[in-house]
């Protein structure tokens, strides 16, 4: 589990496809802090580690985590944003994140707005879903590449987030532009309302 808090944002090193695998390895400052088995979302996807050397490791991600996130469109050189899972004595900053992506979205516009930036991402809108809490509400809390953000301007097929400073030059949000596909998580809690809700009617 994690609260979509990003430690770092980490840089591509190596790709190696296997199959229907992918094999990414990155450079991270806390990797002598890190172990065999350990889960880190990378992007918003949990991953697991697989190897260590020196400081850099490597995680694996199958088709079908490929199929459902960005990851497959990463080239070296790229920045990945980086959460290990939460320490259950701590503060919850954020909000609950799995580190399980629903789907892509794609930004669809960047305003600068005196000093902060306004990010729009679009996605498709599937109604069945939708009926199971696979959307935003305003105000709500929304899982972008792993980052926990309020959503403001909720519609049925898009939503914006507002970016301050620090988030715009820490994470890998400083890479997003215009076409630039992301990772998309809904908040759990709407899903399992939504179900609860079904059941009831």
């Amino acid at each position: 589990m994690f609260s979509g808090i990003v430690e770092e944002a980490a840089t591509v090193v190596e790709l190696k496809q296997d199959k229907g695998n992918l094999h990414l390895t990155l450079e991270c400052g806390f990797t002598n802090e890190l172990k065999i088995d350990q889960s880190i979302a990378h992007n918003g996807v949990c991953l697991t580690v697989v190897d260590i050397h020196g400081s850099q490791y490597t995680v694996t991600a199958i088709q079908e985590t490929l199929d459902k996130s960005n990851l497959g469109f990463l080239k070296v050189g790229d920045k990945v944003n980086l959460e290990r899972s939460m320490i259950m004595n701590g503060r919850l900053d954020g909000h609950i994140v799995q580190g399980h992506v629903d789907q892509t979205a794609k930004c669809i516009e960047v305003l600068e707005t005196e000093g902060s930036w306004l990010f729009t991402f679009q996605y498709e809108v599937d109604k069945e879903k939708a009926a199971q809490g696979y959307m935003t509400v305003e105000k709500g809390s929304a899982c972008v590449n792993g980052v926990s953000l309020t959503v403001c301007n909720s519609k049925d097929d898009r939503f914006s987030v507002a970016i301050i400073p620090y988030t715009y030059n820490f994470t890998n949000f400083h890479q997003i532009k215009e076409g630039t596909i992301v990772n998309l998580e809904f908040d759990i809690l709407g899903k399992y309302i939504s179900r609860i809700m079904a059941i009831k009617n």
